[in-house]
């Protein structure tokens, strides 16, 4: 019997406590089981309190698979199991005491648990056929356990993106006009280049951004820090990013970086470096300040145009410095703004009101509930379980779920999971 199990078992109290006895064969009642306690040392419930025959008690709750792992952990020898006042077992096969040598009340669950909830959770854990655990019920959930849980999955996607930002802030002594920028290159560098443009964003400083309307000049930075101007090549738009480049990296004393390279392999055109660069650029020539602006936007359809953007007149007839095209405007497109307003600006978005008080759970969740739902492989498998994403609200939480909790089989710790399990 896994812990884990266990512990789900106690939280929601999933057994029956009509005449729950103690391995003494004491009478138990359970006033209330404690609070879980899944973030520092010591029992596993923390403040429960319960009665057994005729003494009422107040401490903690310890569980385990069987009793001897009190012995096997140390808890003997541990001060903070000392005010342990139950053990909560799936066998008792020892005896156990505290550091004072007191016996420690034991119950085996075994004994009061139904095993309709037993057999509901192997068929979870031990499905390795269907894409997720709960593939064949998952759609009997009903609606308002969804929405909730869909809300608060994606809390936790913002949680868990704004890690990056709060670093980025460490990073650049809390310059959030430098994180965006950051930020918003690695969006533009996409799953293979993102982190080359993230190293390349940080290496140069915003005030060359913010100081310089010259999109040539913000080219040459960029793809000079990104080691794109080191050969030699008959093309007098690339001879003068050269030109540029060297002025500019000595005049801001810019370190080279070494450990950076474009990859160009299993990518479209409209999504080479230089494309993503120069509209990368074209933002910042139309707003230096571009943080500031976007985070005092309180429309969707400006905030979409503050995000809009095109190439440089050069790379409207070029994809690469060696070979000519059709001319083409090559603006960001409106599914790129999406994505990027998505997996971007919604978590700087949040980190910085998280930041400062600001944050506004409702009134955050309402201004980004009418962008619509990302198109993938996750997305695509879940509305076919029946479990549809309506906006991008809801498939960035469905994102989150699969890979966050499906992967690892994190049921017991999942709102479906506890509603597929209520037997």
């Amino acid at each position: 019997m896994k812990e884990d199990l266990l512990h789900f078992i106690w939280k929601h109290q999933r057994f029956s406590k009509n005449e729950l006895k103690t391995a003494n064969n004491e009478s138990l009642v359970i006033h209330k089981q404690g609070m879980h306690n899944q973030h520092i040392a010591g029992p596993d419930f923390l403040n429960a309190q319960i009665k057994i025959g005729e003494q009422r008690w107040a401490g903690n709750i310890e569980i385990h698979s069987k009793s001897s792992d009190w012995y096997a952990h140390n808890h003997q020898s541990d001060p903070n199991y000392s005010s342990v006042i139950l053990h909560v077992v799936w066998e008792h096969d020892v005896e156990v005491f505290n550091l004072h040598d007191q016996i420690i009340p034991v119950i085996e669950l075994v004994h009061f648990i139904n095993k309709d909830l037993l057999e509901e959770y192997e068929k979870l854990i031990e499905n390795k056929r269907d894409w997720i655990p709960c593939a064949t019920s998952i759609s009997n959930v009903d609606e308002f356990t969804w929405k909730n849980w869909l809300e608060r999955l994606f809390i936790e996607r913002l949680e868990q993106k704004s890690l990056l930002v709060k670093q980025l802030l460490d990073d650049t002594n809390n310059n959030w006009e430098e994180v965006c920028f950051a930020l918003i290159a690695k969006s533009f560098g996409g799953n293979i280049n993102g982190e080359g443009f993230l190293k390349v964003a940080l290496s140069i400083p915003i005030s060359i951004f913010q100081k310089t309307a010259n999109s040539v000049v913000l080219e040459a930075v960029f793809m000079g820090q990104a080691g794109m101007l080191q050969e030699e090549i008959d093309e007098p738009y690339y001879k003068l990013l050269q030109q540029e480049y060297h002025f500019t990296k000595h005049k801001y004393q810019l370190k080279e970086l070494r450990d950076v390279k474009m990859n160009y392999f299993k990518l479209r055109p409209p999504n080479f470096p230089t494309i993503r660069i120069s509209q990368l650029v074209n933002l910042y020539t139309k707003n230096s300040n571009l943080f500031h602006a976007l985070i005092r936007e309180s429309s969707l359809g400006n905030l979409q145009d503050l995000l809009g953007g095109q190439v440089s007149e050069f790379w409207s007839t070029h994809y690469t410095f060696n070979k000519s095209s059709s001319k083409r405007t090559k603006k960001i497109s409106l599914s790129t703004i999406e994505l990027l307003i998505i997996n971007t600006i919604l978590p700087l978005r949040y980190a910085f009101e998280q930041h400062y008080g600001k944050f506004e759970e409702e009134k955050f969740i309402s201004f980004f509930r009418s962008l619509k739902s990302e198109q993938n492989t996750i997305i695509k498998k879940f509305e076919i379980l029946g479990v549809p994403a309506s906006n991008a609200i809801d498939s960035q939480a469905l994102i989150h779920l699969k890979k966050n909790y499906c992967d690892s089989k994190r049921c017991l710790e999942c709102n479906v999971g506890y509603k597929l399990l209520s037997v």
